[in-house]
């Protein structure tokens, strides 16, 4: 029989700031999308257990496509298994606007298709019911 909590899905949305440019090209370090991931992750806990739970894990990372300033980032993250005190989650965070400063000093777009820039799977626990 399945948890209800699985397949929970919380998205935020975030404009990236050029002051958060860590790289030439305006790239972002990948620890800039693993904080979004962590933010998620708290919203999904509080949503599943009325606590903001701990970050216990990631089982898996992977850089997919480079992320900039400039972008307008998704990050998403899916309940799919719960156990007692511990939740497996899976990440993914597109980019689904970009900026085109090529075209004009503030210039953007709406892409198309999103770009898959980072996937992950991680582990989340919380206190143990009635505790």
């Amino acid at each position: 029989m399945s948890d209800p909590r699985e397949g929970l899905t919380v998205t935020h949305r975030r404009y990236v700031p050029y002051a958060h440019a860590h790289y030439a090209g305006d790239l972002l370090d990948g620890a800039y999308v693993l904080g979004l991931f962590g933010d998620v992750a708290t919203e999904v806990c509080i949503r599943a257990d009325g606590d903001e739970g701990l970050f216990a894990s990631y089982s898996d990372v992977q850089f997919r496509a480079p992320v900039r300033a400039g972008d307008v980032l998704e990050a998403t993250a899916v309940v799919t298994r719960v156990g007692t005190r511990s939740r497996t989650l899976d990440f993914e965070a597109r980019v689904v606007c970009r900026g085109r400063p090529g075209k004009g000093e503030s210039a953007a777009e709406v892409l198309a298709e999103p770009i898959i820039a980072v996937t992950a799977t991680g582990t989340v626990v919380v206190p143990a019911p009635g505790g």
